[in-house]
């Protein structure tokens, strides 16, 4: 394991009431400047398939992206992470209905206003909108889940839907399936298309 994934392991059992020495050694010796909170992998495995893109490695270039496990757990990372932990400056990417929780959390965090970024619903809803749902439907077919998108679009609670909500429900059916198209999603976009939320997060870093 690099130094970076090191780094996450130690923040996240210290946020869950483990030692600090671990984290503060690794954030001294990297050195680690910024942490960005997402709310699980799917949006981590988005936002490094975007630095990838665009020819930046945020390891490199201390930002700690990590998934924190759910909006609700910000407050958590934010009290070891900012300025009354290893004082890194906190940034993050969250869905609309999650962002009081990071509104409260990283202004508890920082010393200075935070930024943080809101997804209209989330970051896959995003995603599907800046591509169109038959570019996503391609996609789909690509990765070889055609089939089990029909079957899906064949459930009764599916009807009445849009073809939008849909993919956006479909992806979150299967384990692991989120964080596939996190990154498959990202790196069908073009450069113009990138969602606002997403595109603003990666530029202020």
């Amino acid at each position: 394991m690099d130094g970076m994934g090191e780094f996450r392991e130690a923040v996240t059992a210290w946020a869950a009431g483990g030692h600090g020495g671990p984290a503060r050694e690794l954030a001294a010796r990297l050195p680690v400047r910024t942490a960005v909170l997402l709310e699980g992998p799917s949006d981590v495995a988005a936002v490094s398939a975007l630095a990838a893109a665009r020819g930046r490695n945020l390891d490199e270039e201390g930002v700690c992206v990590l998934p924190v496990g759910g909006a609700m757990s910000v407050g958590r990372f934010t009290r070891v992470l900012g300025r009354s932990g290893l004082g890194l400056r906190l940034t993050g990417l969250c869905d609309e209905a999650e962002s009081r929780y990071y509104a409260r959390g990283l202004e508890q965090g920082s010393a200075a206003r935070p930024e943080f970024f809101v997804c209209a619903a989330d970051l896959e809803d995003e995603l599907i909108r800046a591509l169109g749902v038959e570019r996503v439907e391609e996609l789909v077919r690509a990765e070889g889940d055609l089939r089990s998108l029909q079957i899906f679009l064949r459930q009764p609670a599916q009807r009445g839907r849009t073809s939008q909500q849909q993919l956006r429900r479909f992806l979150g059916t299967k384990k692991g399936r989120k964080i596939r198209y996190g990154r498959v999603l990202v790196e069908a976009l073009d450069p113009d298309r990138t969602p606002a939320p997403l595109d603003g997060l990666l530029a202020g870093l």
